[in-house]
């Protein structure tokens, strides 16, 4: 590859090069043609010709009318040189078009141009490769989403059979005790809740699918609407006898789309209280660095091993996926919120170490 690399031009270069060759090859020639004719006429010169003598009449014949003779000589050299050129051009742009055309259906084998298109050999590869890289995603995030969809189809089951089973227990059993009624009441408003989170999570999928990301923009009061967030996961935190800690400046201001920031913080809040060990603290601090806003949200929780704290931002994409629905959600929640940080123009990072998980988002001030 290093001899090829070595006599190999940038794709752009490529056809100036060819040219610069033809010229070159057509100066060469007629050079050497017009030397051989100066060499001839002088070498006659110094003979001493005889009128009568036929090759000198026709020698200078020839002399007198070497316009007409040089001419046809010369053509005669630039014509397979221009087709020899015009025949390099064409070849490479059937190898092109031909590796264009396994580009339309790429496989598993790389494709392989001539030594003067190692260039664009190059690139046509890296296509290549990418396109298989996301036939592969898009592979394996309709795979996730058909498991979901199984996932979230038999959680639909299990609530709903309590529900009616509960039901069918009040309707059929007039004589039951007021308290047992509450039971049976509050166990069937329960699980009605619940399946009313999963319907959810199935037109968030949808959403999520057809729908794009449109920003409008406002001059949003970060302090107050973490204050507010905090507050209203209260009774989760309680739950699990959690704590949150809030750092940040008071009346901290930035630009944003206030709508999509809260949906954001809500899913990485929502998601450290859902992974965080019972009885522990999650922090959320904010600092100012240069140009940007950065938020951290912190949880104690199971150290994320580092194959899937890379994938945790993929659509569709569960931690544990072998649990149920009701142990998380759709796996949409940080594929969103990275979405609507980046509409932004931040970024969101996912840090895990000696079980602590830790988010940071960045937004420009």
């Amino acid at each position: 590859m290093s001899n090829r690399k070595k006599n190999a031009a940038p794709p752009i270069r490529q056809s100036r090069k060819i040219l610069l060759q033809c010229i070159a090859a057509v100066l060469a020639y007629s050079v050497a043609v017009f030397l051989l004719l100066w060499m001839a006429i002088a070498f006659c010169h110094q003979v001493i010709w005889q009128w009568e003598n036929p090759l000198y009449r026709l020698l200078n014949f020839i002399e007198e009318y070497i316009p007409f003779f040089a001419i046809p000589v010369l053509l005669f050299g630039w014509l397979p040189i221009t087709y020899h050129f015009i025949s390099k051009i064409l070849g490479e742009l059937d190898e092109v078009a031909r590796a264009a055309e396994q580009l339309a259906v790429p496989g598993e084998e790389s494709i392989s141009l001539s030594e003067d298109l190692v260039y664009v050999e190059k690139d046509l590869n890296r296509v290549r490769e990418k396109a298989l890289q996301n036939a592969r995603a898009a592979k394996e995030a309709e795979q996730r989403k058909n498991d979901l969809v199984v996932y979230l189809a038999h959680d639909l089951k299990t609530p709903l059979t309590s529900v009616l089973g509960y039901l069918t227990l009040l309707r059929d059993e007039p004589q039951i005790s007021e308290e047992l009624r509450e039971k049976y009441l509050g166990i069937a408003l329960n699980k009605a809740e619940r399946l009313e989170d999963l319907i959810n999570e199935f037109f968030e999928i949808t959403r999520f699918n057809l729908s794009e990301i449109s920003l409008e923009y406002s001059q949003v009061n970060l302090t107050r609407l973490l204050e507010q967030l905090t507050f209203e996961f209260q009774p989760m935190l309680m739950a699990k006898a959690l704590r949150c800690e809030l750092e940040i400046e008071p009346d901290t201001f930035v630009r944003c789309d206030v709508d999509k920031i809260q949906r954001v913080f809500d899913n990485l809040l929502r998601n450290a209280v859902n992974y965080s060990f019972p009885g522990g603290t999650i922090s959320i601090r904010c600092a100012r660095k240069n140009d940007h806003l950065h938020i951290v949200f912190t949880n104690p929780g199971p150290t994320i091993p580092q194959e899937k704290l890379d994938r945790v931002f993929e659509q569709f994409y569960r931690l544990d996926s072998s649990r149920g629905t009701g142990s998380g959600g759709t796996g949409l929640g940080l594929a969103i919120a990275r979405e609507i940080v980046q509409h932004h123009g931040g970024t969101i990072v996912a840090r895990s170490s000696q079980d602590l998980v830790q988010f940071e988002v960045a937004l420009p001030l």
